[in-house]
């Protein structure tokens, strides 16, 4: 059984990565609980294996004592000084127990350690390796799915794809390649679970960077993005070099590098916008494809704004079920409120005789008030 063990944990090492030194302690320490519930020792039994032989021995740790209590645990000094004329009072010695049937008890134990050690190796093992992709896009392959889940077999490990990290409108048949997005890996007592998605807005991220390769060397920086997956997504763009163009660069000769983005999320619409350091010029491009005519921030909010539109480009710039809006108002951080031209001179005018009506009311009060007030001269020359 020695050598025979010796040989299992090399080739387990090699083949399963599970290091053999980690293997032993667990055995030596398993050895010492399957003696006990054996052999109903007390609590100083050590157990030793031999990592050249393979042997194993059962030790019993007995104190040097003047008077022994308790033969499990005690030595006389006499005794000990018999074994080694260097022992004293407190000091500790190992006297061989090993059962002759142990051999047995060792060899089920060792099996049951090793079968829990590559279990536990193998998790560990697959956790680190995942753990390293998270938050960017790998390709799986889909299993099968049930009411909860699509599972996707990332190759040591079935990933699960939520109705929520789905495409609405996208349908997953078994055997479909598709590339998907982790953004959590966790460590479970089931063993490593990864959650990917295919709506998370930094798939999109992940899809420019392999696209292309000015955002991936970082001559053009994506600043945000807002999307509603399946749908449409817009994409704020900068550029660190004044001879690139960002917009330019992401949609490519013909538009064949976002296209190829767009194919790979089934026909999803994308906006690719310029991002500005002024707020206003930011906001108007990210209202694309509306034309803007006047951003005008609100002086109580820095972070709310109306933004003016020609009357025939309202309901573009809100977009069907007010999805431009709501993109824009994601991509840029900010709340915008989006009028007609038309619209927004009525209000202003609303504002304007709002002051004006003020005033006359309080002349008017004045007017009022000042006949009381005014003493008649003839009484003030009386006085």
């Amino acid at each position: 059984m020695s050598k025979e063990l010796l040989n299992a944990l090399d080739a387990l090492e090699v083949e399963k990565g599970v290091k053999k030194e980690v293997v032993i302690e667990a055995l030596e320490q398993a050895l010492v609980s399957a003696y006990k519930r054996n052999y109903g020792q007390a609590h100083n039994v050590e157990v030793e294996f031999d990592r050249t032989r393979g042997n194993i021995k059962v030790y019993a740790v007995k104190e040097v004592v003047n008077e022994v209590f308790d033969s499990r645990l005690e030595v006389s000094l006499k005794d000990a000084l018999d074994i080694n004329k260097a022992y004293e009072i407190g000091d500790t010695i190992r006297f061989e127990v090993t059962p002759k049937d142990f051999g047995r008890i060792a060899a089920q134990t060792a099996k049951q350690v090793v079968m829990q050690r590559v279990r536990e190796e193998e998790r560990t093992n697959i956790y680190n390796q995942y753990i390293e992709y998270e938050k960017e896009i790998v390709t799986g392959e889909v299993e099968r799915h049930d009411s909860r889940y699509i599972y996707v077999n990332l190759g040591k490990v079935e990933a699960v794809l939520s109705h929520q990290d789905q495409i609405p409108g996208e349908k997953y048949s078994p055997h479909d390649k598709i590339k998907v997005y982790i953004y959590k890996v966790e460590n479970s007592a089931k063993g490593p679970q990864v959650y990917v998605s295919r709506s998370h807005p930094d798939l999109l991220r992940r899809l420019f960077e392999q696209e292309i390769p000015e955002i991936f060397d970082g001559t053009v920086e994506i600043v945000s993005i807002a999307r509603e997956a399946g749908d449409r997504a817009k994409v704020a763009v900068r550029s660190y070099s004044d001879n690139v163009d960002p917009v330019g660069t992401c949609v490519g000769p013909k538009g064949e590098r976002v296209q190829a983005i767009v194919n790979e999320l089934k026909g999803e619409n994308m906006d690719i916008v310029e991002w500005r350091e002024d707020n206003a010029e930011f906001i108007a491009n990210a209202l694309n494809p509306a034309e803007v005519v006047a951003v005008h921030f609100d002086p109580e909010n820095d972070r709310a704004c109306t933004v003016v539109v020609p009357d025939n480009q309202l309901s573009l710039a809100i977009g069907k079920r007010g999805q431009n809006a709501r993109l824009a108002a994601r991509l840029t951080g900010f709340k915008i409120d989006i009028k007609s031209e038309s619209d927004y001179e009525e209000l202003q005018a609303q504002l304007a005789q709002a002051p004006v009506k003020e005033a006359s009311d309080s002349e008017e009060s004045v007017d009022a008030v000042d006949p009381e007030l005014a003493a008649p001269a003839s009484d003030l020359d009386e006085e």
